[in-house]
């Protein structure tokens, strides 16, 4: 299916309808002759079909995956009011200022409307619509609940986007603190303290230790500061690069991750509250348990809770309950398996799943919290031992001449 989606081209057209009324649109398709065959099959007769240009500077804003979300939640509040599919993105299209969203919906709405399936629809376009995400769809619409399921698959997708930035801003927090501090440290030796230096060799005395120590790294960092920005820029491109292409290498880095104070034990967290999240939505759509969990296992976004769910799976499959399954990989906290436990006694799995990805969402935001709270100080002592470091080191000749004199 991925295959045949890389065929696809989007195709511009006008055409006149069964009134005769000049129409025109865009079309997805593979060639010119099965676009005019779709069109035909619409009432359509096409004077004119071509291939859409490329912008000349890029495709313009990005789908994000907070725009998956919000178009999911439209299209469920559409069908919840009894608004037919088609129609639902004909009216969400028309809302929308997101030139590249509006393409995408267009393109879906054209498929569906020449007969394709809203799940072989979506699975045309991989790069927004993964295949839980499309799976999930299929189910619905094979059941007949289709708007119940985009109301489940947006709840989901709004929960676990809110998740990932949270996390996001735990992580980029303490990096930022660490490079505002190289930034200022490395403007005060490169240009600042120079100043000082020209002033200090009219002196003709030995300066203090501290004081020459600063010197020789001001006129280190002088010689060398192009070669250290290349380095740390180029070491930076390396290490997305081999996270992107080695799996063996990204894997180690997500369980280092996990070792890290504070920031680890809100990684941990929120794969649990992934985890949970995502297998209360697909075994609530009817999925079987066995075939949620490998679904489970690549959402999670950590490769210590991916290798322990895929054991889970194994042990699942086997007949072992899921309980004593996340028991027995010794990763989950004990809530969570409590919480499972009970909902597989009561028969209501599925909302038990819901309630341990509520509790661990509300503490992976708490610790959030509590951690942008604890970086505000710890930002200004950092700043204040560097940056006062370097005054001191800088003013220590001046105060040692005040004393002689």
């Amino acid at each position: 299916m991925a295959a045949n989606a890389q065929k696809l081209a989007t195709f511009v057209w006008h055409g006149k309808d069964r009134r005769g009324n000049k129409v025109n649109g865009e079309l997805s398709g593979p060639s010119i002759a099965l676009v005019k065959a779709q069109l035909r099959k619409q009432g359509i007769v096409p004077d004119k079909v071509k291939k859409k240009p490329k912008p000349l500077f890029g495709s313009g804003k990005k789908i994000s995956p907070f725009d998956i979300a919000l178009l999911t939640r439209q299209l469920a509040t559409m069908m919840k009011a009894g608004v037919p599919l088609v129609q639902s993105f004909d009216i969400v299209a028309e809302g929308m200022e997101h030139k590249s969203l509006q393409d995408l919906v267009l393109a879906i709405r054209n498929d569906i409307a020449a007969g394709t399936g809203f799940a072989s629809s979506l699975r045309k376009h991989p790069k927004y619509f993964d295949d839980l995400y499309c799976n999930l769809i299929d189910s619905g619409e094979k059941s007949g609940a289709l708007e119940h399921m985009l109301d489940r698959v947006a709840t989901y997708l709004e929960k676990t986007e809110l998740l990932k930035k949270k996390v996001k801003k735990a992580m980029t927090y303490p990096a930022a603190v660490v490079a505002v501090a190289i930034v200022v440290t490395g403007i005060l030796l490169v240009k600042v303290v120079p100043q000082f230096q020209s002033l200090f060799e009219g002196f003709g005395a030995e300066l203090p230790m501290f004081t020459q120590f600063i010197v020789n790294l001001s006129e280190w960092m002088q010689s060398w500061w192009f070669i250290i920005l290349l380095a740390a820029a180029s070491s930076i491109y390396l290490f997305k690069e081999a996270k992107r292409r080695s799996q063996k290498f990204s894997d180690a880095v997500e369980k280092y991750l996990l070792r890290i104070p504070v920031v680890g034990e809100i990684i941990d967290k929120s794969a649990v509250a992934k985890f949970g999240r995502v297998l209360s939505t697909t075994f609530a759509a009817g999925v079987p348990l066995v075939d949620a969990l490998e679904s489970v296992a690549g959402a999670t976004g950590n490769a210590v809770y991916r290798d322990a769910i895929l054991k889970i799976q194994s042990e699942v499959s086997s007949g072992t309950q899921l309980q004593a399954a996340m028991r027995s990989v010794g990763v989950f906290p004990v809530m969570a398996i409590q919480l499972t436990s009970i909902g597989e006694e009561s028969g209501n799995l599925d909302a038990m799943l819901g309630k341990v990805a509520e509790h661990y969402e509300a503490v992976v935001d708490d610790m959030v919290d509590n951690l942008t709270s604890l970086m505000e100080p710890l930002i200004m002592s950092v700043l204040g031992v560097l940056v006062g470091g370097l005054i001191v080191g800088m003013y220590l000749p001046i105060f040692q001449m005040g004393q002689v004199v």
